[in-house]
């Protein structure tokens, strides 16, 4: 487990935050009484709530990081909820290169950027995954792949930066109800409402959320999995090193 983390009177930056599950966020994120929430996106959020700073953020963009970084200043809480999802059968190279692009390096370019600003608050950051990162689904499969690999990345980076006090979240939900899986004809679960479940597993001090009830049927068997245990056996190699002068 790791600490609890609430967003009360937290500073805290969501990608992706111009619909679906991040504009549930930035929503549920106000609603617990957040001090500053920055909404990070292509086309920037536009809101009434003063407490709201949009950012023009596109992941796969390194002076746009760089810039949002300048305008943040400090910060609690990173939620790398940007991404995509295409249908494709493997056989296009250019759709498993942005899948890559946004869902992993995307979410790699934004953390270390943010991870001294997060690193000096004792913050956390949040990797919205999938179900998928764990179990392929077949019809989109470079969707999986980058899932699966920004969960590997994120396994590692929560052994990493857990030494400098960052806690770090994955969060592996079920299909959730927005544009990117409005065609799917399968149970789906509202974006309000894993955004609660989501906040609820980071005040838990879950290290990984399943915060819809399709995935959550699989929480026991993964936290008490012989893979859970071999990563907690990797990561200690990490806390046996010697610290960094």
């Amino acid at each position: 487990m790791l600490k609890s983390m609430e967003v009360t009177d937290k500073a805290v930056l969501v990608t992706g935050a111009n619909r679906g599950l991040g504009k549930a966020l930035v929503e549920e994120i106000l609603r617990r009484g957040a001090k500053r929430v920055y909404a990070g996106a292509r086309k920037p959020l536009d809101h009434a709530d003063r407490r709201v700073t949009p950012l023009i953020l596109d992941v796969t963009d390194a002076a746009q990081i760089g810039a949002a970084v300048e305008r943040i200043g400090s910060l609690d809480i990173l939620i790398n909820n940007a991404g995509i999802g295409l249908y494709d059968d493997l056989g296009d190279r250019a759709a498993l290169e942005r899948h890559l692009a946004v869902n992993l390096l995307g979410v790699h370019g934004v953390t270390h950027a943010l991870l001294p600003l997060l690193t000096h608050s004792r913050g956390a950051v949040v990797n919205i995954l999938s179900e998928a990162a764990l179990v392929p689904f077949p019809i989109i499969p470079s969707y999986s792949l980058s899932k699966a690999a920004a969960f590997s990345m994120t396994q590692s980076l929560r052994a990493l930066a857990g030494a400098r006090g960052v806690s770090v979240h994955a969060v592996l939900s079920g299909p959730i109800d927005t544009d990117m899986s409005r065609d799917a004809d399968i149970p789906k679960s509202s974006a309000e409402s894993v955004a609660k479940g989501i906040l609820d597993g980071m005040a838990r001090g879950e290290e990984e959320i399943f915060p819809d009830p399709k995935s959550a049927s699989m929480a026991e068997s993964w936290r008490g999995s012989a893979f859970k245990a071999l990563e907690r056996q990797m990561a200690a190699f990490v806390q046996a090193m010697p610290a960094k002068p």
